[in-house]
Parts: C-alpha cells; sequence; structure tokens
C-alpha cells in the first residue's frame, strides 16, 4: 500500500480486486486514502480456495521481516495486473 504496509486477500480475480481495493471498494484495510493507489507485487496460484485462504492466514501471521523475506524468496506462479485508476474521479 501507499503507506508502506503490506495487505494480503485471496481472489479469482487479480485485476478486478486490484481495481476494488484503488477505488475504495475493497477490503476495509485499502479503503483510507492515505492506504492508496495499491500496488500488487506478489501473486500465487493455489489448487482451492481453502489452501489459498489457509496460506493467507499463514502469511498474516509472521512478522513483517518473515513476510518480506517470503516475497524475495518465493516465486510468482501468476503475471501481476497492472491497474491505472483515474484519481480524479474518485472521492
Amino acid at each position: 500500500c501507499r503507506d508502506n504496509t503490506l495487505y494480503a486477500g485471496y481472489t479469482k480475480d487479480l485485476t478486478r480486486r486490484l481495481a476494488e481495493h484503488n477505488l475504495g471498494k475493497g477490503a476495509k484495510y485499502t479503503r483510507p486514502m492515505s492506504r492508496r493507489p495499491a500496488t500488487m507485487i506478489f501473486a500465487k496460484r493455489y489448487l482451492s480456495r481453502s489452501a489459498a485462504m489457509k496460506a493467507e492466514y499463514a502469511f498474516k501471521q509472521l512478522p513483517r521481516r518473515e513476510k518480506e523475506l517470503y516475497l524475495k524468496t518465493e516465486p510468482l506462479t501468476c503475471t501481476l495486473p497492472n491497474v491505472h485508476i483515474d484519481y480524479s474521479q474518485v472521492d
């Protein structure tokens, strides 16, 4: 996020979800303007929603240093979206 925090979440559609976050319509965490725009820096595919949610929970339990190490060493398994938002149209 713009405030240098890390947000993790589950989605089936990376592009749609990033756009929602940046329009203030995503998770409560990303709604404040101080956190937007959010930039997607990592994505990974899982075989099931359950596996993805377990991985998300485990990631959220890590201290920031361990999250950063994970993000540097874990390979991407998805193409990251590049979503541009016209903020002049956003409240």
